[in-house]
């Protein structure tokens, strides 16, 4: 799975930030990467953590054990942890987050079952990280436009 949102294409020609793609693997595996020790890793380190899989409980263990090692490796420190949601809401098309119902409240947006339902987990998964509290949420707007959710 390489597929870059066009609301990422200001940085992912160099990977300066971590994608999406990247950022919903490390949720999947339970790996908390900072952006400072993102930014230790070469292109080609940064790139492998983009073209890895992470889907099949062993693609999941090698993933992880991958950034563990390499952070090891850049920093000297042990990786972030976080727990591993069994039930990811970005997997459940049936129900959409209170958090992302609110954010496309404020801007005047409805997104019906129909139309969560219709969404790959990956946008899911961005609509619902763009959505959280005290984030940034720039990119919000953006996702819901490039998702044909207006």
């Amino acid at each position: 799975m390489t597929d870059f949102f066009e609301f990422e294409a200001d940085f992912v020609d160099s990977l300066r930030c971590i994608p999406m793609q990247v950022r919903c693997k490390l949720d999947t595996c339970g790996i908390k990467l900072k952006l400072s020790d993102w930014n230790q890793m070469t292109t080609q380190e940064r790139q492998a953590l983009v073209e890895l899989p992470c889907t099949t409980d062993t693609e999941i263990q090698l993933y992880r054990q991958y950034i563990q090692e390499l952070i090891l490796q850049l920093t000297g420190i042990p990786v972030g942890k976080l727990p591993v949601e069994r039930h990811p809401a970005w997997l459940d098309s049936d129900s959409i987050p209170t958090t992302v119902q609110e954010k496309a409240q404020e801007i005047g947006v409805v997104i019906t079952q129909q139309k969560w339902a219709s969404l790959r987990p990956l946008q899911r998964f961005a609509l619902i990280k763009l959505s959280r509290p005290g984030h940034e949420n720039k990119n919000f707007n953006k996702a819901i436009a490039e998702f044909h959710l207006l």
